[in-house]
């Protein structure tokens, strides 16, 4: 019975999606970002979809099962990040209308007058997201598996869900996504609150009980205490996270931003949004409900629905599912479309709107294809991929921050340098564990080995040039990048 809601559940979202649209799009800049004009509620639903997903569902509770107090570093960040994008986010879509970008490296290209820097960019961020999509599919397989017991319909799970993922971004691009996340959000607070209300009286009594009990058997798990998540691993990850969302380092935020209306639009919305994190905490308590309720050998990601399959009926834990199933398609969605484009309109450009949808469909298919694949032979510690995704995206911060104002900071090959350091030092030291880090975020080292680079090559720059503004004019005479 569950397995056949939560397959009812996906064909309804997917059907939603198609709703959004009675045709295909006949250019790739209508199928990424539309007619740059949606209002407040439909940028409101983009933006905060995007807080919603499967490492909401699974990964915080599990952080909170296994390391306690170490899981809210999921809740302060995005907060943080839309104070400060209240006031970049709009100089961000001014530049965009002006300059026509369709994409992240659109402003790299253009505003460090650099193609190549623009390709850099866009290699970097197809690379990176691609842990983040095989995150949402290889969480939607396991909470099917969890809820029906069966490694078969999980698995069953993941391939109709790719499936139709991808069917409905085809046809209907931002669109579609935006007509689903309206659902997608409605399931998943609804799936929190019931959750929230009966896992821990289920278990333990209410929420009062649950934490007295929680301080008198396991107290450690209710501060940052020493091991692999101690303090200094929530600071440094609370503010790469930070500084990944800040500067809209990860390209799927970017279409989204790009569609708005207009930049009150956007202000209002990043006034409010703070306030919708709120429900970042409820996985966090039932996290905590799994160390009164469950074996310490149980599986971090396997906790939020364990528990709520074993508190709520199976027609209800079909719901759940359908809730999480959507916080997995909706979010992979939104990447699939970040990931095309950068392929389509930065790496292999054509004439043809044609052959550019070809090429951006194309994409489409072999990225989830690929995550699938990988998710189905090779999955991995799920707030572990969200991690690296963050870490090594957050390594174009400096070269965004620097280039956002009326006044350029950095020259191109400055920039380029920074950025492939960083990324070098992050990928490094994230597949060589031998390398001690003392528990900072590898994104953090990244970036400052990043900005000492860039800073060290800007200041060769000036010294040859004699200020930044002359090396900026030599640097675009000579299109040494282009």
């Amino acid at each position: 019975m569950i397995l056949a809601v939560a397959l009812i559940g996906m064909v309804v979202i997917a059907s939603c999606a198609f709703i959004g649209r009675r045709r295909p799009s006949a250019t790739l800049e209508d199928w990424t970002v539309g007619q740059r004009n949606f209002g407040g509620i439909v940028t409101w639903f983009l933006m905060a979809g995007e807080s919603f997903t499967t490492f909401t569902f699974l990964a915080v509770a599990g952080l909170a099962f296994t390391s306690g107090a170490a899981a809210t570093y999921a809740i302060p960040y995005i907060p943080l990040s839309f104070i400060g994008l209240y006031f970049l986010g709009p100089k961000l879509w001014r530049l965009g209308k002006q300059h026509g970008y369709l994409t992240q490296a659109d402003f790299f290209s253009e505003r460090y007058r650099s193609p190549l820097l623009g390709r850099i960019v866009a290699v970097v961020g197809v690379v990176f997201l691609l842990p983040y999509l095989q995150l949402q599919i290889t969480g939607l397989g396991l909470i099917v598996e969890l809820v029906t017991g069966s490694h078969q319909s999980g698995t069953l799970s993941m391939v109709v869900a790719t499936v139709l993922m991808v069917a409905f971004v085809l046809w209907s691009g931002i669109r579609g996504l935006a007509q689903t996340a309206y659902l997608k959000d409605a399931l998943m607070i609804l799936a929190m609150i019931v959750l929230i209300i009966a896992v821990p009286v289920h278990y333990a009594g209410g929420i009062g009980a649950l934490f007295r009990t929680v301080s008198a058997h396991e107290p450690q798990l209710l501060t940052l205490h020493s091991g692999p998540t101690d303090g200094i691993w929530w600071v440094s990850s609370v503010l790469i996270s930070t500084i990944g969302s800040l500067f809209m380092t990860l390209p799927h935020l970017w279409p989204g931003l790009l569609a708005a209306r207009g930049p009150r639009t956007l202000r209002r919305n990043f006034t409010f949004l703070p306030l919708y994190q709120v429900v970042i905490i409820l996985p966090v308590i039932i996290g905590f409900t799994g160390v009164v309720a469950l074996k310490k050998s149980t599986d971090g990601n396997d906790v939020l629905l364990t528990l709520a399959h074993g508190a709520l009926p199976d027609w209800l834990t079909g719901v759940i599912a359908v809730a999480a199933a959507a916080s997995a398609m909706i979010p992979a969605a939104a990447l699939c479309i970040g990931m095309s484009t950068l392929v389509a309109h930065n790496l292999l450009p054509t004439r043809t709107e044609r052959t550019r949808l070809a090429i951006n469909h194309g994409t489409v298919l072999v990225a989830a294809g690929l995550a699938l694949t990988l998710g189905l032979t090779r999955p991995n510690a799920l707030a572990n991929l969200l991690l690296l995704t963050f870490s090594g995206l957050a390594q174009l911060a400096p070269a965004l921050a620097a280039a956002v104002g009326r006044r350029r900071w950095l020259n191109a090959t400055p920039a380029l340098l920074g950025i492939v350091v960083g990324v070098g030092v992050v990928g490094l030291l994230t597949f060589d564990t031998a390398i001690p880090t003392h528990n900072v975020n590898v994104g953090i080292i990244g970036l400052v080995a990043n900005v000492v680079v860039a800073a060290a090559a800007q200041a060769v720059v000036i010294l040859r040039s004699g200020s930044v503004q002359d090396a900026t004019r030599k640097a675009e005479a000579s299109e040494v990048l282009a």
